[in-house]
């Protein structure tokens, strides 16, 4: 039994079936994951996750998901299941709503097959509070982490009411009108399921702002109070990221770098290829910044790191394509022999994103819509070039950092042109200024105080 409890979709660990069919540790499994794990650590917490391969599923059988003095307990759905959870409804519905990525004149689709993905989704959702039920001790606090996991809420106040539990939301949440282009049915589930949390956390006061209006709005949630609430951002761990950015491989990384840009000045992304990040229009801005100033012909480059994601989604796999077509069209129209525009690289290399960050005079994130975007404090953290963070106003970031980045209209290239002209042409004096100011902002609120006030809410809540 377990005093604490972490639960989420993956897991602090994963592995893979080598050759010779031995099983092999193969990292953590995702951003979140990553996260939670240094924080965890010997705190002799229960962490319940899914299993999400063969491997997994052997390796928990055989109890060797265990680490660090964690207890890691997980649930094996059935393979369709876990697909229209987490494909149908998790990514391709319920991130798409949250992230206004809908585009209205032909998407959504919501028909009997759609019907029977909220179904998989619920019984997701139950498998994970059931599971839950069975291992935490009496009064235990239980942290259920991300959108994959919103309807557990009523399930766990159904079996376990003495459990003291907290929601907490990684992505933006929807308005009321986004959330009504949901069946209402599924609507209706979504805010039920999340009103049976003790309290529901976000990284942003929009956010909450956005969370609670679902619950005051009469053709969503007639009748329904909204749970208490609570805003909590989420930051880097310093100390960590600082020992990353000190090996051998960051700084070989760097060296390599360095030399490539051959004293140019570097404009630089760090992305998942995920349409919420908008690396398209980024590139489009970016084509209109050589048009209009062609001042930077050969004084700057953009290096594009951007790893796939979710390539089993059609949307995701076109985006890919579209974004190598851009990148491709830009280097042909504007490159010389000496001299390429845009160095796309779609390969998932964690030392050469730090050593980029390191090194970057201007920091591009610019997405439509982001419940955070870590990478803007990440990179503020690590940078020892003075460099300047060009941000949306629409990522969840920009509420504590405001005042340091410059900040743009995602949808506007204009705009974005004009602050990465801005950005570049910068005197040393401001660009040291804003470095130092972002820093210091970013070093002021880390992951363990993003846990810690989750702890403190859970703590509070009624046994």
């Amino acid at each position: 039994m377990a005093k604490l409890v972490v639960v989420s979709n993956r897991g602090p660990r994963s592995f893979r079936i080598d050759e010779s069919g031995e099983l092999m540790p193969a990292g953590t499994g995702g951003g979140l994951a990553g996260t939670l794990h240094p924080l965890l650590a010997g705190s002799g917490a229960t962490w319940v996750s899914a299993s999400m391969s063969e491997a997994d599923r052997l390796a928990a059988a055989e109890g060797l998901m265990d680490e660090d003095g964690l207890s890691v307990v997980t649930i094996a759905p059935d393979e369709e299941i876990y697909r229209q959870a987490y494909d149908i409804v998790s990514n391709s519905t319920l991130w798409f709503c949250y992230h206004r990525l809908f585009a209205p004149a032909y998407s959504p689709r919501f028909d009997t097959a759609w019907r029977e993905a909220w179904r998989s989704y619920r019984t997701y959702n139950t498998l994970f509070a059931e599971r839950v039920a069975e291992v935490a001790d009496e009064g235990a606090v239980v942290l259920v982490q991300d959108y994959q996991l919103a309807l557990a809420g009523s399930d766990l106040s159904r079996l376990r009411p003495d459990l003291r539990t907290v929601h907490f939301t990684h992505t933006p949440f929807a308005d009321p009108g986004a959330l009504r282009m949901l069946p209402a049915y599924a609507a209706a589930e979504l805010l039920h399921g999340m009103a049976g949390f003790g309290a529901c956390g976000f990284h942003t006061r929009r956010w909450e702002a956005e969370f609670r209006a679902c619950y005051s709005d009469p053709r969503l949630a007639v009748g329904l109070e909204a749970p208490r609430s609570f805003v909590a951002p989420l930051g880097p761990d310093p100390a960590s990221m600082r020992a990353e950015a000190a090996t051998d491989a960051v700084s070989r990384a760097g060296v390599e770098l360095e030399r490539s840009l051959g004293g140019r000045q570097l404009m630089l992304r760090v992305d998942r290829v995920e349409l919420s990040k908008n690396i398209l229009r980024g590139l489009w801005a970016y084509d209109e910044l050589l048009e209009t100033h062609p001042q930077w012909h050969d004084q700057v480059v953009h290096l594009v790191l951007a790893y796939p994601s979710r390539e089993g989604v059609a949307e995701y796999r076109a985006y890919r394509q579209a974004i190598e077509q851009a990148a491709a069209e830009i280097n042909e129209h504007w490159g010389t022999p000496g001299w390429q525009p845009v160095v796309l690289d779609v390969a998932d290399n964690r030392n050469r994103s730090v050593a980029a960050m390191a090194r970057y005079d201007v920091l591009v994130c610019n997405p439509l819509r982001d419940g955070m975007n870590l990478v803007a404090k990440e990179g503020g953290l690590v940078n020892t070039h003075d460099g300047t963070l060009v941000l949306s106003r629409e990522a969840g970031a920009w509420e504590e950092l405001s005042e340091v980045a410059l900040g743009v209209n995602p949808f506007d290239l204009s705009e974005t042109a004009e602050a990465f002209h801005r950005a570049l042409e910068m005197g040393d004096v401001e660009r040291k200024d804003r470095s130092d100011a972002l820093r210091a902002l970013v070093e002021g609120r880390t992951a363990s105080d993003w846990l810690a006030d989750q702890l403190a809410i859970a703590e509070s809540l009624p046994r």
